[in-house]
């Protein structure tokens, strides 16, 4: 499995409610919340592991440089719009052909939860495009709510408000395969932004998405959301 880290945001409301680290150097469970979401993928199979982060985070360059890995490591620097932009510029280094998984670096599960998923993924059966991580722990402040048939998991669409018989938010964990690339290349090219939209346009494309369920997963925000994440994953 190839997987990609979005840690390319500026953490801006961490750093005025008094966390001085950067938000990748967060100290979860005796590591940073990105080496341990590193150490992950390595647990899951990790063909390729590619990170993009913002100039401007420079502690954080320097931390990933220093990583030995056992696998092919790619780290891209660039400041971008919007998170999809930056999965358009790791997106590069994933193959033609097979599947690979991304999140966000502040998405927060448990690994045994995470292994239940990939494990899933790579068994998923002919003609599904994608398996989206969804959860129905609401803790975010503007979730992308998930709406999926009755009767399967297939996703329908994206909504950002509520709505009757919503069950599921977006987790921040995208698996999916070589057609996503293509809608990818589409937004970017007709000026469209947001992982939500490019969801959205995943739909619409006729991408057959599977929703997968995962029990909890902690979204780090701010810095309460820390003391939160700590006790998730350490319980």
């Amino acid at each position: 499995m190839h997987y990609a880290i979005i840690a390319a945001g500026e953490g801006s409301r961490l750093v005025q409610e008094g966390v001085a680290l950067p938000k990748p150097l967060v100290d979860l469970d005796g590591r940073p919340m990105i080496k341990r979401l590193i150490d992950i993928m390595l647990d899951n199979n990790a063909e390729s592991i590619a990170i993009i982060v913002n100039e401007q985070m420079t502690q954080v360059r320097q931390y990933l440089e220093s990583l030995k890995l056992d696998t092919e490591f790619r780290l891209v620097v660039k400041t971008t719009p919007s998170s999809m932009h930056s999965f358009w510029e790791v997106s590069r280094a994933f193959p033609e052909s097979g599947k690979f998984v991304l999140t966000t670096v502040d998405t927060i599960f448990r690994a045994d939860d995470f292994a239940t998923y990939v494990e899933a993924f790579e068994n998923a059966p002919a003609g599904t495009d994608g398996y989206m991580g969804v959860t129905s722990f609401i803790d975010d402040e503007k979730p992308l709510y998930v709406d999926v048939e009755p009767g399967s998991m297939k996703i329908s669409g994206f909504k950002d408000q509520p709505f009757e018989g919503m069950k599921y938010i977006s987790g921040g964990i995208y698996g999916l395969t070589a057609p996503a690339l293509d809608v990818l290349r589409t937004c970017i090219g007709t000026g469209i932004s947001r992982m939500r939209n490019y969801q959205r346009a995943l739909v619409e494309s006729g991408l057959r998405l599977q929703a997968w369920p995962f029990p909890k997963i902690v979204d780090v925000d701010h810095a309460a959301d820390i003391a939160t994440a700590r006790e998730f994953i350490n319980q």
